[in-house]
């Protein structure tokens, strides 16, 4: 099984990668072999990747508030492992960052957690992670994250925290009132034991 010191250069070295290492841009994940649990977003925003820290802007504000934890336990607890989709920023769009690049996550995301012997919950957040991970769910993201119970414990998935994503809290009230609320009880149990 090759380390995660192996893999990252391995990524590194990826010719569909050459382009960011050419310019000294690292591959954005987190993979500590203590980690207990893992969230699987889209890909590294461009504030990420410039500060080579991954969720360092206001949607990573907003996920460390769902979560229930401060800045440093995610960050340097060892808890949590962020593997998104694409480890590197994808470039922006008409209405936003673009997509991650496909097959990336099935080159990548096996070899990695190989080496995390202890996730036990899994948080899916946006259409990519779902589909990906629940790849027998066709449900939208709205319905899927409605019915987050039927995917626990392993995973739980939810929107992006994005600051875009206002409208969408506002109409869907019980997000916030229903979700948030067994995220937080889900997260503080694992960091608890």
């Amino acid at each position: 099984m090759p380390t995660l010191a192996q893999i990252t250069q391995s990524i590194m070295q990826d010719p569909d990668n050459q382009s960011f290492t050419a310019k000294g841009i690292d591959p954005l994940f987190a993979a500590p072999t203590t980690a207990r649990i893992n969230i699987v977003g889209q890909a590294p925003g461009i504030k990420a990747q410039e500060s080579r820290l991954y969720w360092n802007d206001k949607s990573g504000d907003r996920l460390r508030e769902w979560l229930g934890v401060d800045r440093d336990t995610f960050y340097h607890s060892g808890m949590f492992a962020v593997i998104p989709m694409d480890f590197y920023y994808p470039g922006k769009g008409k209405s936003g960052d673009l997509p991650p690049r496909k097959d990336f996550a099935e080159k990548w995301h096996p070899l990695i957690l190989a080496n995390l012997p202890n996730i036990e919950l899994t948080i899916l957040i946006g259409q990519y992670a779902q589909k990906y991970y629940l790849p027998e769910n066709n449900l939208n993201v709205t319905e899927t994250v409605h019915h987050f119970r039927d995917f626990l414990p392993h995973f739980l998935p939810l929107v992006h925290p994005s600051p875009r994503n206002q409208i969408w809290l506002k109409k869907n009230p019980w997000f916030e009132q229903e979700i948030v609320p067994t995220l937080q009880k889900q997260v503080k149990a694992i960091l608890s034991r």
